[in-house]
C-alpha cells in the first residue's frame, strides 16, 4: 500500500489555489453573465458538458450568444431556417463568440388555417417568447440572435429579446418567391380565395388544382405585405434588425449575407452594451406604425406592436394606430390590396426605400437608433453611400408612391368604435377609404359554421357576417380566418358582405373584414349580445361600428347574457386561454403585463 501524502496545511491550500487561478479563469468581461457557468474551479463540470460538445478554451473565454432556431418540416417558412441559423453561427464565431443554437416551437397559420387547430396560432407567441427566455435564462447567456419564419416567430422573438434585454439582433429567415399561375404572380392568397371561386363555380376544378400546384415554389414566408413581411418590416422601423435586412428572399444568397452579418453585428452590440432598451422608446413605436400603414402592412401588426410595447414599458394604445395612420398616406401597394410582392419591393431597395420617404416628409422620427449603434438617419446615409439604397428619383415602380401624391391619403389601418367595439376594432383598409355598410347581422358562433354558410351559398349582398367567440379567452387563442374571408371574397362579395369577429385576420385578408373586437364575446363584450337580422353598420370614414339598438335595450341583452363554458378544461389551450388580456392591449399573457380583473 502506498504512503499517505500528508494533508497541505491551509497556506499550501492557497498557494495552490492561487497558483491555478489562471488556469480556471477566463478572459471574459466581468459583466458577463455566462462567467456564471464557465469560470472557477467549482464550474470545471460545467465546462466539461461544454467541451462533450466540442467547445474549446477559446470558446469558453468567449461572450455565449444564443440563437433560438424555430426551424421545422411544419411549413415552408421554417423549413430552410438550419441554414439560415447556421450562418448566423459562423458570423458569431468568426466574430469571437460562443454560439449556442438551441430550438424552440412554430405552428404554420397557412396549414392550421381554418381548422382547430389554429387556436393554437397565437398561443406560440407565447410559448416562443417564453421558452427562448426561459433557455437564456437557464444557461446564462450574454447575447441572442433571434431567428424567425411563419408569423408568430416573429413578435415572439422580439418579445423574447426585450424581456430578457440582452444585446440582440433579430434575424429574418426571408419570404417566398411568388409563384406563378395565368400569366401572373401568384401566393397562397390567391388559393384560398380559389376555394371561395370554386365553391362559386367560378374556378373550375382543374385551375384549382393547377394553382394550388405553383402557387408556393419553394422555401420562405408567404410573400406579400401579410403578417411576417410586416413584422420583418416593423423590425427594421423598431432599429431591432439592421436597415435592409427584412427583404431579401428566402432562397437568395443575399439572405445568408444577412444571417452572416446578424452573427457580427451582435458581437458589436455586446462590446458596447447596446440592449432593446437602448433602442425602444415611444418614437420607435411610432415609426413602427407609421410603416405598417405606409405598406398596407397586416392587422396583425396592430396586435403584435401593442404586445411589443407592453414588454418594453412604451405607452401605447389602439387609438394611436388611427391617429398615425390619419397622417401618414398610404405609399406602397402590395398583396393583398395590390399585386405586388416583397421580393419586388427588395428589388427597388428594401424597406429603406419606404421609410426614406417617410422621413423626408417628416413622418418618421429618424434620431432614433437602430442595433447598429447609428441612427436611422444615418443608417439611410450609409446605406446610399454604399451603393446598397438607390436614388429616389432613380427608382420607378408602378406599386411605390410618393408621399405628395400617394396610393391613399390615409394609412390602411382604421380603429373603429362604437356601441359594438367600446375597446376598439381593427380593419385594413384594401379597397375604398370611404366604404359604409349597413346590412342584417347573420350570427355565428364559430367560423367552421360561417365557413358552411358562405361556402352554401347562401351568403346575399348586404349581409354582415358576425363569427364570435373567436377572441383571445373564447376561442382560446384568437384564430386567424383567412380560409373564411378569402372565401367570402372568391365568392364575388369583396365590396357588398362585410364580416366582423372577436377573432384575428389573416395578413392575406382583404375587404370589409373587422377583427379584434373588445370586448370580446366571451367576456361579456356587445359582440356576444347581436341577434340575427340586427341592423349593424360600418362606416369608414367616421370610424363607426355600431348596431341599431338603444343603450337600454344592449343593457337588457347584457343582462340576460350567460358566459359560456371554456371550451377546453385543460392542457395548454385551458392555460394561455385563462391567462390572455384583451386584444386592445396585445392579447399578452406575462403577469406583469396584464391587468387585474
Amino acid at each position: 500500500m502506498s504512503e499517505q501524502q500528508p494533508r497541505p496545511d491551509g497556506d499550501e491550500r492557497s498557494r495552490r489555489r492561487a497558483d491555478d487561478a489562471d488556469r480556471f479563469a477566463g478572459e471574459k468581461d466581468e459583466d458577463l453573465r455566462s462567467r456564471d457557468v464557465t469560470e472557477g474551479a467549482d464550474r470545471a463540470p460545467h465546462r466539461s458538458m461544454f467541451r462533450a460538445m466540442g467547445f474549446d478554451d477559446d470558446d469558453l473565454s468567449s461572450p455565449i450568444v444564443g440563437v433560438p432556431n424555430p426551424a421545422a418540416d411544419i411549413t415552408p417558412c421554417n423549413v430552410h431556417l438550419d441554414d439560415v441559423a447556421d450562418a448566423a453561427l459562423s458570423g458569431i464565431d468568426d466574430a469571437g463568440g460562443m454560439p449556442i443554437e438551441f430550438g424552440t416551437v412554430t405552428i404554420s397559420d397557412a396549414i392550421s388555417m381554418g381548422t382547430e387547430g389554429m387556436k393554437a396560432s397565437l398561443i406560440s407567441r407565447e410559448v416562443i417568447a417564453d421558452s427562448v427566455e426561459l433557455v437564456s435564462f437557464g444557461e446564462r447567456m450574454d447575447a441572442l440572435v433571434t431567428v424567425a419564419g411563419c408569423d408568430k416567430n416573429l413578435p415572439g422573438m422580439m418579445m423574447a429579446a426585450i424581456r430578457t434585454d440582452l444585446p440582440s439582433v433579430f434575424l429574418y429567415g426571408g419570404s417566398i418567391m411568388p409563384g406563378q399561375h395565368g400569366g401572373r404572380d401568384v401566393t397562397i392568397v390567391q388559393v384560398f380565395e380559389g376555394v371561395g371561386a370554386y365553391a362559386e363555380g367560378d374556378m373550375s376544378g382543374e385551375e384549382l388544382d393547377d394553382l394550388e400546384r405553383h402557387a408556393c415554389p419553394g422555401a420562405g414566408s408567404c410573400g406579400g405585405m401579410f403578417t411576417a413581411n410586416t413584422m420583418a418590416s416593423i423590425s427594421e422601423a423598431l432599429g431591432l434588425a439592421p436597415l435592409g435586412s427584412a427583404s431579401a428572399p428566402a432562397e437568395d444568397e443575399e439572405r445568408y449575407e444577412v444571417a452572416a452579418e446578424a452573427g457580427e453585428l451582435v458581437m458589436d452590440c455586446i462590446e458596447n452594451d447596446r440592449r432593446p432598451s437602448d433602442l425602444l422608446t415611444r418614437e420607435s413605436f411610432e415609426n413602427a406604425i407609421a410603416l405598417q400603414t405606409a405598406i398596407g402592412g397586416s392587422t396583425n401588426g396592430v396586435l403584435h406592436l401593442l404586445a411589443l410595447a407592453a414588454e418594453a414599458d412604451v405607452d401605447l394604445s389602439i387609438e394611436d394606430f388611427d391617429e398615425i395612420s390619419k397622417r401618414t398616406p398610404k405609399i406602397a401597394d402590395l398583396q393583398p390590396g395590390g399585386a405586388r410582392v416583397m421580393n419586388d419591393l427588395h428589388e427597388i431597395g428594401g424597406v429603406p426605400v419606404v421609410i426614406r420617404r417617410l422621413l423626408e416628409a417628416d413622418l418618421f422620427h429618424g434620431d432614433q437608433l437602430t442595433v447598429t449603434g447609428n441612427t436611422i438617419e444615418e443608417e439611410i446615409a450609409e446605406l446610399e453611400a454604399d451603393g446598397d439604397l438607390p436614388d429616389d428619383d432613380a427608382i420607378d415602380a408602378d406599386f411605390l408612391y410618393s408621399v405628395d401624391d400617394p396610393k391613399e391619403e390615409e394609412g390602411a389601418i382604421k380603429i373603429l368604435d362604437g356601441n359594438l367595439a367600446p375597446d376598439g376594432a381593427v380593419l385594413k383598409v384594401t379597397g375604398d377609404d370611404a366604404f359604409h355598410h349597413e346590412g342584417p347581422a347573420r350570427i355565428f358562433e364559430n367560423e367552421e359554421d360561417a365557413m358552411e354558410y358562405v361556402q352554401s351559398g347562401e351568403i346575399e349582398s348586404g349581409d354582415v357576417i358576425v363569427i364570435r367567440n373567436e377572441g383571445p379567452t373564447g376561442g382560446p387563442g384568437m384564430r386567424e380566418m383567412l380560409g373564411v374571408t378569402a372565401a367570402v371574397v372568391g365568392a364575388g362579395h369583396e365590396e357588398d358582405v362585410a364580416l366582423l369577429t372577436d377573432g384575428r385576420f389573416s395578413g392575406g385578408t382583404r375587404g370589409p373584414m373587422i377583427g379584434h373586437i373588445a370586448p370580446e364575446a366571451a367576456v361579456g363584450g356587445p359582440i356576444g349580445f347581436l341577434e340575427d337580422g340586427d341592423h349593424v353598420t360600418v362606416d369608414i370614414p367616421n370610424r363607426d361600428l355600431t348596431v341599431d339598438l338603444s343603450e337600454e335595450e344592449l343593457t337588457e341583452r347584457a343582462e340576460g347574457w350567460e358566459a359560456p363554458e371554456p371550451p377546453y378544461e385543460g392542457g395548454v389551450l385551458a392555460k394561455y386561454g385563462r391567462d390572455f388580456s384583451s386584444a386592445s392591449i396585445g392579447a399578452v399573457t406575462n403577469p406583469r403585463l396584464t391587468p387585474d380583473e
